[in-house]
């Protein structure tokens, strides 16, 4: 496969790992940060003021909030553990799927903790249809757009 770039496979193996672990910073804040929020969030007072349904909805965002967070940090350990032993192509690979895991998790937790405030706040049923388009949305910018990109580059080229 050309990439543009004169490189060994472990050189590219290098490079990728390096372009990884900048994105896997990014999300994994965002994930440690919501996870603290959440987890907060039960010992609040209001949170006995809770209905089972809005209850339920947020032991399911806590449980995918955790699950997100395993898959994100998933790559840190994977590699922590196969370090020196010339596996860095192979651990690119699993790290990659590994993060999109984690961003497929993440889009089942942001939906679930948006359903969890908007139900709180607005008492009707418009939160769901609110939360169904954010989730279009997010689809849309982390998946589609990408693909999109993919297709047209295949193309051209």
């Amino acid at each position: 496969m050309e990439t543009g770039r004169t490189e060994t496979r472990e050189e590219r193996a290098d490079r990728q790992w390096g372009e990884l672990l900048q994105e896997l910073r990014v999300a994994q804040t965002g994930v440690q940060v919501l996870f603290a929020f959440l987890l907060a969030v039960a010992f609040q007072e209001r949170f006995e003021d809770l209905g089972h349904t809005d209850r339920t909805i947020y032991l399911v965002t806590v449980v995918l909030a955790a699950a997100t967070a395993a898959a994100l940090i998933g790559p840190v350990s994977y590699h922590r553990l196969l370090t020196g032993r010339r596996l860095k192509p192979q651990t690119v690979v699993w790290a990659s799927r590994l993060t999109v895991l984690g961003l497929v998790l993440l889009l089942c937790t942001m939906c679930a903790a948006l359903l969890l405030v908007l139900r709180v706040t607005m008492h009707n049923s418009l939160a769901f249809w609110l939360v169904a388009a954010m989730a279009v949305w997010f689809v849309l910018c982390w998946f589609v757009f990408p693909v999109l990109a993919l297709i047209r580059d295949t193309r051209a080229g």
